[in-house]
Parts: C-alpha cells; structure tokens; sequence
C-alpha cells in the first residue's frame, strides 16, 4: 500500500529568486519513503511525500539472501518514485539504503536491477551514518534543547543517538527491528504476555553493553521518530492520552490492550493504520526495553527522521540553532517586513519579558524568551497583510504546518492568543489559564500585539498585575498582585 501527501501550493517564485527541487528517499527495512522539496532562496518547502510498504526485511532467508517477491515490491516502489522525479538533477537527490540491504547477501544484485527503473545513484549507508542522518532530520525539525537523546526503530535495526544542537556525541545502530522481532517473537501471530516478556528481555539484553555509555552521557528531552514510534503515539492518542506523550507505564497500559485481542490480525485500535499492524507489537516491546533500559521518564515524537537528514544535509544553509526563528524569517522576507523595525518589537518585548521573568516564576533559560522573539516577528508578518488582529492569529496558526519545530510543549499558548485577539479574553475568563505558570506567556504575547502604554496595560489587566504607569524600558519594577 502505498500513501503520497502532496503539499504543493502552484506558486511560481518572482524571477530573481534561486529555486530548485531536491528529493530524498529512504529504502527500509519495512516501508521505503520518498520526500520532494522545493528550495526557494533561503527557504525549504516540503512539497510532497511518498511512502510504500515493501517489506523488504521479510524477505531475506535463511542464507541471508532477498527472495524475488521482496525485489519485486521493492522495484515497484522505485518504478512509482521515479516517475515523481523526471525532470530531476542527479545532483539534487539522494539515496540511502539501510539495515536490510547492509546485510542482505545479494544486496548487489537489487542495486543492478534498480539502476535500470530509478536512473540514480543509490548509497548503502552504514549503522552509524544511518544513526547520524536521523539525529539531522529530528535536530533540523525540532526546537533547540541542551541535550537530546534521540531513538528511531526501524525494521530491521534501532538507532539512539545522544547529541547537542546539530552534533551527535553518542551514536549506535543495533540490529533488532519491529520486522526482526516480529519474525522472532511474534512468528505465530499469537498477543500474549509471554511472547511481550521475551521480546522485551531479548532487546534489553542487546542494550545491555550500551546503556552504561548513554545513562552517564544524560539527556534534557527524549524523541522518538519514524513509522513505529509515530504509530505508537496515535495509538495512545486513541486510547486516551490526548497529549501524546510516551512513558513507560503508557507502554505497559498498550500491552495490556494489545493482549486483549487474540492475534495481531484482531488488533482493532484507534490511530493504528493496517500496514502498521502486523509489526506494532514488536515495535511496542522493543521501545519499552529502551525505557526501561536507559530509565527514560517520557518522550515526545519527532516528524524528523532520516529522509528530513538527507534532505538538509544537501543544503547547508539551513543549519540554524532555531528553526522557528528561520521559518518567522522566511516570511516576514517574502511579506516584505521592516526588519529593523522588527527587530525593535522583538527587542522591547524580551526587555518586558526580562524585566518580571523572575516574580512571574520563570527560568532565565525559558523557552518563553525564546517561544515571545519568534511570535513578535510573525507578529509583523500579520501586520503587513492586515492590521486587523485576527489576520495576526491566522499567520501564527497558517505558520504551525510548515513550521515543525513549533512542538506541543509551544503549541499551548495559541488558544489564549486566539482569545485574546478576538477580544474574548478578559480578567474573569483568564483566571483558569493564569493559574499555570506557563499561561504567564500570555502576558508576554500582548506585549508584541500593544505598543507603548498600551502594551502595558493589556498585560495589566491580563495579568491581574499591577505595574506603575511609568514603566519603560530601563526600569525594573516588582509587581504587586492585586487578585
């Protein structure tokens, strides 16, 4: 079965804009995915993405040899790619093949047939590179952190990376997948306790000789990317857990469910796609070894992976220590922003924010400081189209899609701003939101929608505060609750 997305908004870029179409495709173990994106200036647009489940990994027999069937799949799907890619230069797309084609035996005799229906060129990568692309796709998509451990289970091997900004300083690729241990553990199609208890204990035993190394490294935010740790966060959507955090007690409430029905093809769970179902249970047992193993507390998924790696690697402009702050850019480039005056905005309101962090309760290191500067430049993105304040809310909401680094942890703030642009927000109905410390972003937010006196005095009334009318930048005035 095979899905394509296709994002592309048929808009022609004026002629003294440098465009070109680039395209990344990753050959699994399980599905192989093809996304196509168009570089305009300094901007990436995603423009479609393609995925096929080839079972590839399924394949191989007891002399670790591709059966005809699994070329087959795997010749059709690059038949479909490279109709998408006519018309494209060598140059501008990558190929990485990874676990199955590394130890497959007669991995030389697809590559010849591929030659002849996808006319490019086609790189076996090594665990490590493979490890090193992932941890690229999620640092290129995701919000900056001190430090971040990464895990990407794949079909046929499992890659955890521990890195800081765009560098990787740990890195592994061990060879257990969600279609090896389904094959192994899950052979009969049989859920029970006892089939989860020794796919479970095989993959901690594996982890056993690395979990030393990363425990001692440490981590500020888990992630999770690719196929089997997305299905697993839909799933526990479904169930329930609206926020779509994993932890290990959420796991062991999955198996629990997935005991519940008598083979894999009973499985009926909301969220859980049919080409993900003869393989999510194993993916399921692999990732609870891996929290259980490195004692991980909680992680959150990243739509980043390798395909997203290949793809910025290409172009080495993009590497930014923010992506939020380049997507506000691009925009407010394409929309003809005063910069400078842009820059004043965002300068006043971090001066604001700067000057109540402490009594408001927040770190200096908040991801609020850095969460306000990106909403004041889109701020004036909204502006230039319509001085209207719900034409600001649509550029902030219309930006999340292409803007992947905007996470659920920033992700909250859009409903009081939403509000209080609408003008529905008033002290009364702001009581439930200020009784989170994170709601005093909201404060924050208004200083890039007011100037001036006004500014203050829309946090004032948001905020239940009581600033002297004086304030202004050089001041630092304590705040006095007044409700």
């Amino acid at each position: 079965m095979s899905q394509t997305t296709d994002t592309n908004t048929k808009e022609q870029p004026t002629n003294d804009v440098i465009t070109k179409d680039v395209a990344a495709i990753d050959l699994g173990s399980n599905s192989f995915h093809m996304v196509v994106a168009k570089v305009v200036d300094q901007d990436l647009q995603l423009v479609s993405r393609h995925k096929q489940r080839v079972r590839l990994a399924s394949g191989l027999d007891e002399h670790g040899n591709l059966d005809d069937a699994a070329m087959e799949r795997g010749l059709e799907c690059l038949a479909m790619f490279a109709e998408r890619l006519q018309g494209f230069e060598v140059d501008n797309v990558r190929i990485a093949a990874t676990h199955t084609l590394r130890i497959a035996a007669n991995a030389h005799v697809f590559l010849q047939k591929a030659r002849d229906v996808l006319p490019f060129p086609i790189e076996i990568i090594p665990g490590e590179e493979e490890a090193r692309l992932i941890y690229a796709g999620v640092a290129h998509t995701q919000t900056e952190s001190n430090s971040k451990l990464v895990v990407d289970i794949g079909g046929g091997s499992t890659e955890l990376i521990i890195g800081k900004a765009f560098e990787p300083v740990l890195l592994n690729s061990t060879q257990m997948g969600c279609v090896s241990y389904t094959d192994k553990y899950f052979a009969n199609g049989k859920l029970s306790s006892k089939n989860f208890t020794k796919a479970i204990l095989s993959a901690r035993q594996r982890l056993e000789a690395l979990t030393p190394r990363y425990k001692k490294k440490g981590w500020e935010v888990a992630l999770g990317s690719s196929g089997t740790i997305k299905a697993i966060k839909e799933v526990l959507v479904g169930i329930g857990y609206e926020d779509g955090i994993i932890s290990n007690k959420r796991l062991y409430k999955l198996i629990d469910k997935l005991c519940e029905f008598d083979s894999i093809d009973d499985i009926s769970l909301q969220g859980l796609t049919p080409e993900r179902k003869p393989v999510f249970a194993a993916g399921v047992a692999i990732l609870t070894a891996i929290f259980e193993s490195l004692k991980i507390k909680e992680m959150h998924f990243s739509a980043g992976a390798l395909r997203e790696g290949l793809l910025y690697e290409m172009e080495e402009r993009f590497e930014r220590s923010d992506i939020r702050m380049r997507t506000a850019e691009n925009l407010a480039k394409k929309h003809f922003v005063d910069l400078e005056h842009a820059a004043r905005v965002r300068g006043q309101a971090h001066e604001f924010l700067n000057q109540v962090y402490e009594s408001l309760g927040l770190k200096k290191k908040s991801e609020l400081f850095s969460l306000l500067e990106w909403s004041a430049l889109l701020h004036e993105v909204g502006l230039s189209i319509s001085y209207q304040p719900s034409t600001v809310t649509r550029v902030i909401f219309s930006t999340i899609p292409i803007c992947p680094a905007l996470t659920a942890s920033s992700s909250w703030c859009l409903p009081p701003w939403r509000a209080f642009s609408a003008k529905h927000l008033n002290c009364r109905s702001s009581q439930s939101l200020l009784s989170s410390r994170k709601s005093t972003l909201l404060a924050s937010l208004v200083f890039c929608v007011w100037r001036s006196s006004s500014m203050v005095s829309a946090m004032r009334s948001c905020c239940h505060l009581n600033y002297p009318s004086t304030m202004r930048l050089g001041h630092s005035p304590v705040p006095k609750a007044t409700g």
